[in-house]
């Protein structure tokens, strides 16, 4: 479950960099949001903070990122 939840992490954390584009930020409700949510969940039950923490932070920037283009932009 540890390498899942990293693997999901780095490839939320690409998409992310993908989704930081002008008019790409829809990418972030498909190829980020949802694998560093289930990388997150993975992380938390295999006790892995490393894991943790690369999941919590694309979560943070997606929002972030989310939250100043309105949604989707």
């Amino acid at each position: 479950m540890r390498l899942a939840a990293i693997l999901l992490g780095i490839l939320a954390a690409i998409g992310l960099l993908l989704g930081l584009l002008p008019l790409l930020g829809w990418l972030n409700w498909l190829l980020v949001l949802p694998p560093a949510v289930l990388g997150l969940i993975l992380a938390v039950l295999a006790r892995d903070r490393g894991a943790t923490t690369l999941n919590v932070v694309v979560l943070g920037l997606a929002a972030l990122r989310l939250f100043l283009g309105g949604g989707v932009l």
